[in-house]
C-alpha cells in the first residue's frame, strides 16, 4: 500500500509543527507545502524546520496553492489557517472541489453549524459532491471543554449540569495571539477593544456548547459569553508578550449555554502570560452534575499548540475512512495517538 500523501496549507506555528510530526510517523508522506511567508516561499521544508532531509522526497515551500493542490494529489490537505468559517471557506472550498479530503484548525469549523449554518451545509454538499471528507479540530475547541465532555457523559444515567474549565499559559504563543487576547494592553483600551469587537478572545465558545448539547440530546436556545481583562500587578514577560504592572496580562472568557431557560453549559476559560507569577497554575477541569457525578482534573493544562498539532494529524486515517461530507468530533471515531503504520489504519 502507497504512504499516505498530506498537503500542508500554512506552514505557521501550527502547520510547521504538523510538519514535525508527521516527519516522525511511518506509513505517512509530506508532499506538498503552501504558505504566503516571502521567508519560507522558495526553500526546503526540511531547511526551514531544520531537520536533515536524508532519503525522503525534497518538498519546496510554494505560495500559489494552485502549484501545490491539484486534483486528488493527496489523500488530505491539513489547512492550518484561520479561526473563523466565512474567512476560511475559500480555501476549504477550493481542497474540497479538487477531490481532497481536508482537516481544519479554524475553531468555528470545529461545529460550524454553531455559527455558520448556510456555510457548513454548503461544505457539507460541496464535500459529498466531491466523494471527500472535511472536518475541524484542535485542542479546544475540539477535545478538551467539548468532545472530552460528551465522553465522560457516557458513564451517566442523566445529566443536570455541565462545567468546562481551562486555565492555559499563553507564555508559548506568538505576536498574533498576543494581540487576539489583548496582552499588554491598558484596561481601557481592553474594554474598547471587546465593545468594538476588535479583540477575538478565545474562540469557540458557541461551536463547543452546541457539539456538547447536539451529542446528548439538549437544544440550545440561547449562548452567551463574556470577556473581562486579567490584569497583572507585577510585569510579565513571555517570549512575544509583555504586560506591565497595572495592565492587561490576559483574558478571562466565560460562556454560558440556556437549555429550557435555564444555564445548563457552562464555560469558564480565563488565559494569560507567565500565570504563575502571581499564584495561578494552569490546568483543565470538568465537573457535571447528574446521576452519577463526574469531576474530572487534569494539571497542569494540556499544552495547547502541541494538543492541536496532535489532534489534526492523529485524525487523519479517521477522516480518510469517513463518508463523505462534513463531519464534527461527535460523528468520528474517538482520537487516539498513531504508534504504528499510519497505513495500517486506512480502510482500502
Amino acid at each position: 500500500m502507497d504512504n499516505v500523501r498530506v498537503v500542508i496549507w500554512g506552514f505557521g506555528a501550527m502547520g510547521s509543527g504538523m510538519a514535525r510530526m508527521l516527519l516522525k510517523k511511518k506509513g505517512v508522506d509530506i508532499v506538498g507545502v503552501c504558505d504566503m511567508d516571502p521567508n519560507k516561499v522558495g526553500k526546503s521544508i526540511f531547511e526551514v524546520l531544520g531537520i536533515d532531509k536524508e532519503n525522503r522526497p525534497e518538498v519546496i515551500i510554494k505560495e500559489n496553492v494552485e502549484e501545490v493542490l491539484t486534483e486528488k494529489c493527496c489523500d488530505i490537505c491539513l489547512c492550518a489557517t484561520d479561526s473563523f468559517t466565512k474567512s476560511a471557506f475559500p480555501k476549504l472550498k477550493y481542497a474540497l472541489e479538487k477531490k481532497v479530503n481536508v482537516i481544519s484548525t479554524a475553531e468555528e469549523m470545529s461545529y460550524p453549524y454553531a455559527q455558520s449554518p448556510e456555510l457548513a451545509k454548503e461544505l457539507h454538499n460541496i464535500a459529498k459532491e466531491n466523494d471527500v471528507t472535511i472536518l475541524g479540530t484542535g485542542i479546544n475547541p475540539g477535545l478538551i471543554m467539548d468532545l472530552l465532555v460528551v465522553c465522560l457523559t457516557g458513564c451517566m444515567i442523566d445529566v443536570e449540569h455541565i462545567e468546562a474549565k481551562r486555565v492555559n499559559s499563553l507564555s508559548p504563543f506568538g505576536p498574533a495571539v498576543m494581540e487576539e487576547q489583548g496582552v499588554g494592553l491598558t484596561v481601557e483600551v481592553f474594554e474598547k477593544g471587546v465593545a468594538d469587537g476588535t479583540l477575538a478572545g478565545h474562540v469557540g465558545f458557541p461551536e463547543s456548547i452546541q457539539m456538547i448539547a447536539k451529542a446528548i440530546g439538549w437544544e440550545v436556545e440561547k449562548i452567551e459569553q463574556q470577556m473581562k481583562p486579567i490584569i497583572t500587578s507585577v510585569d510579565r514577560k513571555s517570549p512575544f508578550g509583555f504586560a506591565k504592572a497595572g495592565d492587561v496580562a490576559g483574558v478571562n472568557m466565560t460562556g454560558q449555554g440556556y437549555v429550557n431557560g435555564e444555564i445548563k453549559i457552562d464555560m469558564i476559560h480565563p488565559q494569560q502570560i507567565e500565570p504563575e507569577m502571581e499564584g495561578t497554575y494552569t490546568g483543565d477541569y470538568i465537573t457535571i452534575k447528574g446521576t452519577p457525578e463526574v469531576n474530572m482534573s487534569i494539571k497542569p493544562e494540556v499544552e495547547g499548540g502541541l494538543g492541536t498539532i496532535a489532534m489534526c494529524v492523529n485524525m487523519i486515517p479517521h477522516v480518510i475512512n469517513a463518508d463523505p461530507g462534513l463531519k464534527t468530533m461527535i460523528d468520528l471515531p474517538v482520537p487516539r495517538a498513531i504508534m504504528g503504520d499510519m497505513r495500517d489504519l486506512i480502510k482500502r
